[in-house]
């Protein structure tokens, strides 16, 4: 029988994790364990950081409609409980752009929620 290595798979296969490693510094850019440590590291913290990034803009639409709502004299929970009171559906993402963009659109939406 022919002996068979594995020297050329194994060569693509490190070259397109190092290919993947493009930036980083040292042996973390070069050493093929080290690549594949960071870049573990890596996706760990890039999957962890798409769901934070869900969190931070929910705060940041909910702190822009507080602060219209405020404006009109009124709170955030009893604005957003009157609208399910009320059957009034329109997500946070669409409210804070109307209330950032149109104020004057969001001022007459306050008005027929809190009615």
């Amino acid at each position: 029988m022919v002996r068979v290595t594995s020297g050329l798979q194994r060569q693509r296969r490190h070259k397109k994790f190092i290919k993947l490693a493009k930036g980083f510094r040292l042996g973390r850019s070069k050493v093929y364990k080290q690549v594949r440590l960071a870049l573990i590291k890596q996706w760990q913290h890039a999957y962890k950081s798409r769901k934070e990034k869900k969190r931070d803009f929910r705060k940041l639409r909910i702190e822009r409609m507080s602060a219209a709502i405020k404006e009109n004299g009124g709170r955030y929970s009893t604005f957003i409980g009157s609208m399910t009171k009320k059957r009034i559906i329109l997500d946070r993402k669409v409210l804070s752009n109307v209330a950032v963009a149109f104020p004057e659109v969001f001022n007459k939406i306050y008005s027929e929620v809190v009615k």
